[in-house]
């Protein structure tokens, strides 16, 4: 196989957050989308950043956490409830860790 058959251009992919708790609390799973493959410097990012860096992290989420059409869900004036943000570095790091 060569390489340039499993180079692609990214897809967006549904990731359902369905932790017990947010659903009484929201009231239905929560979707969001991420591309199924990142670039190199988002990938770096994502695998160097530490865990106590939050600012870092946020900001990298903030990058990657998309609606159905691929658009940002936070910008500067629109951001998720704590509890939200939370669980999608949670799903963003396993998704994309796989």
């Amino acid at each position: 196989m060569k390489l340039t058959q499993l180079a692609t251009k990214p897809q967006l992919t549904k990731i359902t957050i369905d932790d017990a708790e947010l659903v009484e609390k929201y009231g239905e799973p929560v979707d969001f989308y991420v591309h199924d493959r990142i670039g190199l410097e988002q990938y770096t990012e994502l695998a160097s950043i530490k865990t106590e860096d939050l600012g870092g992290m946020i900001g990298l989420i903030k990058q990657l956490v998309l609606d159905e059409n691929g658009k940002h869900v936070m910008d500067d004036d629109h951001v998720l409830p704590t509890d939200l943000l939370n669980a999608c570095m949670l799903k963003v790091v396993d998704t994309l860790g796989k």
